[in-house]
C-alpha cells in the first residue's frame, strides 16, 4: 500500500517513513524539498495519486501566529481537498496535547489544522502528542550562553521513534476521530531537560527558568489528562544519542 507522509523529511517524518517501510508498505514522501507546496497545492495531486493513506506531520516554516494559522488553514485545506480527489480512505493528522487550551502562537495554528481535518470529507484520525525529546534542543537553538533562560513549562515528552510507530499503527487501522493522546513515560520541566542537555553537550551554560507563559503552560496543561498511550523511550536514552 502507498502511504503518503506529509513532512516526511522532518524530525518526526523521517521516523514515520522508516516505520512505513518496516511495516511492508511504500512511503511517498511529500515535502517542499520534493517539489510539493502545501500553501499553493502545487504538486499535491500528483504526489497523492494511488495513495490510500495520508499521515500529516507537516510543520509551518514560521512560528508566528499569523503565519502558522495561514500555513495550517491553507495547507491543510489543500491537503484535504487533494486527498479527497485521490480517494484517500484515511487521513491521520499529528497535533499537540494541550493545543486546544494553551494559547501559544503555534497552537492557534494546530487548532486551525484540526478544524479543517475534522470538517473535511476524508475519514480522519487526529493523534495529539506531547513535545518531543528534541524540544529542549529546539528551544536552545538560537542561544549562545553563558546564561540562557527557558519559559516555565511542564511536559511529558515523548520519543519521536515511539510516536512514529504509533502514527503508522493508527494509520493502518480504521479512522477513529480523536485517538488516545500519546506521551512519554515521565513528566519533566523544560528547564530540567535543557540543563541535562547542555551538560551532555558540554556547553558549559547555566540554564534558568524565567518569564511567564500562557495559562496552564507551567502547570501541566501540556500533559495528558486521563487515558493515553505511553511511549517506552526515556529522555536519558535520548541523551545518549546526542553528540558531545
Amino acid at each position: 500500500m502507498r502511504i503518503a507522509v506529509v513532512g516526511g523529511t522532518g524530525v518526526v517524518g523521517r521516523h514515520v517513513v522508516e516505520e512505513v517501510t518496516r511495516a511492508g508498505h511504500e512511503p511517498v514522501v511529500i515535502s517542499r524539498s520534493d517539489g510539493v507546496d502545501l500553501l499553493t497545492g502545487e504538486g499535491l495531486d500528483e504526489a497523492l495519486a494511488g495513495c490510500e493513506v495520508v499521515i500529516d506531520v507537516s510543520n509551518s516554516p514560521s512560528w508566528s501566529r499569523e503565519e502558522v494559522e495561514r500555513f495550517f488553514s491553507l495547507g491543510t485545506g489543500h491537503l484535504v481537498e487533494s486527498s479527497a480527489r485521490a480517494g484517500v480512505r484515511h487521513l491521520v493528522a499529528l497535533s499537540i496535547v494541550g493545543a486546544d487550551v494553551v494559547d501559544l502562537d503555534y497552537y492557534f495554528g494546530k487548532r486551525r489544522q484540526e478544524a479543517v481535518v475534522t470538517a473535511g470529507p476524508v475519514p480522519w484520525t487526529v493523534l495529539r502528542a506531547t513535545q518531543f525529546f528534541e524540544f529542549a534542543a529546539q528551544t536552545l537553538a538560537n542561544e549562545s550562553g553563558p546564561v540562557v533562560t527557558v519559559p516555565p513549562m511542564l511536559s511529558q515528552p515523548v520519543s519521536t521513534s515511539d510516536l512514529a510507530a504509533r502514527l503508522v499503527e493508527v494509520a493502518l487501522g480504521e479512522p477513529q476521530g480523536y485517538a488516545l493522546p500519546m506521551a512519554g513515560p515521565e513528566r519533566m520541566r523544560l528547564v530540567d531537560m535543557a540543563r541535562r542537555l547542555v551538560v551532555r553537550r558540554g556547553d558549559g551554560w547555566e540554564v534558568e527558568e524565567a518569564g511567564e507563559g500562557p495559562a496552564g503552560l507551567a502547570d501541566g496543561a501540556l500533559c495528558p489528562d486521563g487515558d493515553h498511550t505511553e511511549g517506552k523511550g526515556t529522555f536519558a536514552e535520548y541523551l545518549e544519542t546526542v553528540r558531545r
